[in-house]
């Protein structure tokens, strides 16, 4: 464990009660990798970050390193993919080793390549096999290994069929990440089963009421603080997925109205020129600006001058040799 992080979990051990899924940003295939997590991280300090849902196979046996995270990222929880209890338990023993802060299994996400693979949403129909899994991973962790699940899966959606699941679960974990919304294994597309099947709030609700000791976090359909707020009435935790991703203003606000945090709100403008060190040395070890310069398209929502903004990136940013200047000349579109 290097120095950072040393101090970091020295600053944890240090605060009387920490609640990491009080708010935190999805996990999103494609989406938050490194470079958006740095930037998101800029917005805010408290928010508990997670990566892309990385499968087992790719730690174990992929060329890359599936790990790999920055330090400033923390807090961090890296979202596995994979139903081998052994395999899975490896994995985080390997995730502890590298200083994330949680493991998350994914037992939400409905995508006809993940359920090939035997993990995602269709390991809610086989609670016994999760059970294991997370008993096998807490044995070889010290850190808190975590559930995301949906509220059912088909015709397995009533309230029984959930807490069948939960209780199946909970005697290997007492964090449940819930999206309210049931998913369709097949029929539907990814993007459609964030928005087609029915948001039902009240379920997850239900579940904090009937479980007082589990920490549930509720996910899907949120986009503003006042409904953050309002689920924080009911549950543990809130969890902002693409709203976040697209509209990265948002998380300007978290901090302060969020966590009750005495830290500044970074401006949109200052937080851009926040990220030129990352950039210079993401750089110099080959990235391309665009790779990195995709994760902050949103941030002038709303603002004048926020298309030309976009447009200019888009249209120069992939260029080979592009650098901080094509970021500065886009910044003078925006007032």
């Amino acid at each position: 464990m290097d120095r950072t992080t040393l101090i970091y979990y020295v600053e944890v051990s240090l605060q009387k009660k920490i609640n990491l899924n009080q708010f935190s940003i999805a996990p999103m295939l494609d989406l938050t990798d490194k470079h958006c997590r740095y930037f998101h991280r800029i917005l805010t300090k408290k928010t508990l970050l997670y990566t892309e849902m990385v499968t087992t196979g790719a730690i174990l046996f992929g060329k890359g390193d599936y790990l790999a995270f920055n330090q400033e990222e923390h807090p961090i929880s890296l979202q596995l993919g994979g139903s081998d209890p052994k395999a899975l338990a490896q994995c985080a023993k390997l995730a502890q080793q590298r200083g994330y802060d949680e493991i998350n299994l994914n037992v939400g996400c409905p995508s006809d390549r993940v359920q090939n693979g035997m993990f995602g949403a269709c390991l809610m129909g086989k609670a016994d096999l999760v059970a294991d899994c997370i008993d096998q991973m807490q044995d070889q962790v010290d850190i808190p290994v975590t559930v995301k699940t949906r509220i059912g899966i088909d015709d397995f959606d009533s309230y029984d069929f959930l807490r069948g699941f939960i209780d199946t679960v909970m005697p290997y974990t007492n964090t449940f990440i819930v999206h309210a919304r049931k998913a369709w294994l097949s029929g539907l597309s990814p993007k459609e089963n964030r928005e087609v099947p029915p948001l039902d709030y009240e379920r997850v609700y239900q579940l904090k009421l009937d479980y007082p000791n589990l920490t549930i976090a509720i996910n899907g359909g949120i986009k503003t603080i006042d409904e953050i707020r309002q689920h924080l009435c009911h549950v543990d935790g809130v969890m902002v997925g693409r709203e976040a991703y697209q509209n990265p203003l948002l998380l300007t606000h978290i901090d302060s109205q969020i966590f009750g945090a005495d830290l500044p709100i970074i401006e949109p403008k200052a937080a851009i020129r926040a990220l030129y060190p990352y950039l210079e040395q993401q750089l110099t070890q080959g990235a391309q600006l665009n790779h990195i310069m995709r994760h902050t398209l949103g941030i002038f929502n709303g603002c004048k001058g926020a298309r030309q903004w976009r447009r200019y990136l888009s249209e120069n940013a992939h260029k080979k040799g592009a650098g901080i200047e094509v970021v500065e000349q886009a910044l003078d579109f925006v007032q």
